[in-house]
């Protein structure tokens, strides 16, 4: 901002659908998981299963399939505290890092699949108006393939036994049916079925009635974040040198400049800074999408992920991130690779 002084231009940097879209998920994910909504679900799953292997990969594919609903960060808000009850309620602790980086990559891209899965999906689909079948094809190949990464990783688990014991938890069921409205509501609004402004307006006044926690409990600082990065990438993009070299290196290689851009300043603000200076959003998008594994900062839920692990296992940081770094830089090489295998047979 010292380099590109405040002025009326400010304005435009914003993408204020993106910013209510953000808020209106986050808040009615709040007000679910405040009913026990997600737990309920979550738990139901897991006492399905009774070998370390079948449980392991219920908990990494409920966090998979939640990010696609709602979003990486909230599924890993959600679903790392019943993973850490489940190892500990049948005393196999050793198998939590494991399981939580499992569930890390998962959520980072479980989510690529939709539009609101992952917050820089929904920032690049208002940003280009990608059509949803469009959508759909370009990130289908990718999650396909992290699918099966991701399953063949948990089977090499050994098979042992084990039991999930717990309180019963129910559920209010008008709220739920409720919250379920005002969830479907935010979806419309992301698939551009209503004006934005509507959610807007019954979201938050619902939830005032309903259940003002949930409002306090949205993550504001990230919509802050997004702010500080609409204002950061729109300066950067009224550069001259910056536009040059980004242009310069946009050209050569959309998928490679935004993987490794997302190592560096994280996947949410590569795709707000380098969407200034390519028309390229597919590369650019699937770029951002498997960019988020890789480093702990790849990702603001990879940060997540990481707290949550070392509040539970104070001195085991270093362990943590080896474990961490030895399967996330596997799966960086294996999507990257093959996803330019995929645009040289295209």
């Amino acid at each position: 901002m010292i380099i590109v002084p405040p002025d009326k231009k400010y304005l435009g940097y914003f993408d204020y659908k993106t910013l209510t879209c953000l808020f209106c998920v986050l808040a009615v994910v709040c007000a679910f998981k405040n009913i026990n909504f997600f737990y309920v679900l979550a738990k139901s799953i897991v006492r399905r299963f009774k070998t370390v292997r079948s449980c392991v990969l219920a908990l990494v594919y409920v966090t998979f399939i939640g990010s696609m609903l709602i979003a990486n960060d909230m599924a890993l808000l959600t679903f790392l505290p019943l993973g850490y009850f489940v190892l500990t309620a049948t005393d196999k602790k050793k198998y939590m890092a494991f399981t939580f980086v499992m569930q890390n990559i998962a959520a980072n891209l479980g989510g690529m699949l939709t539009p609101f899965g992952n917050p820089q999906n929904l920032y690049l689909y208002g940003k280009f108006s990608i059509p949803l079948g469009e959508f759909l094809g370009i990130m289908f190949p990718p999650f396909l393939i992290s699918v099966t990464l991701i399953t063949d990783c948990c089977l090499f688990l050994k098979p042992e036994k084990m039991e999930v014991a717990g309180d019963k938890v129910t559920l209010c069921p008008w709220r739920t049916v409720v919250y379920s409205l005002l969830f479907a509501l935010a979806i419309v609004i992301v698939f551009r079925g209503i004006p934005f402004w509507i959610g807007l307006i019954i979201i938050p006044v619902a939830l005032l009635f309903l259940d003002r926690k949930a409002l306090l409990m949205v993550d504001y600082p990230l919509l802050l974040t997004f702010v500080a990065f609409f204002v950061f990438a729109g300066n950067m993009s009224r550069i001259p040198a910056v536009q040059q070299f980004f242009g310069n290196l946009l050209s050569k290689s959309p998928l490679l400049v935004s993987v490794l851009c997302c190592q560096i300043i994280s996947n949410v603000p590569s795709a707000i800074l380098l969407s200034q200076f390519t028309s390229e959003y597919a590369q650019l998008l699937v770029g951002v999408n498997i960019g988020g594994v890789g480093t702990l900062i790849a990702s603001l839920a990879s940060l997540i992920t990481f707290r949550e692990y070392v509040s539970h296992n104070r001195g085991r940081a270093l362990y943590y991130l080896g474990v961490f770094s030895a399967f996330n830089f596997g799966f960086l090489i294996a999507l990257t690779g093959s996803q330019m295998l995929i645009n040289l047979i295209r």
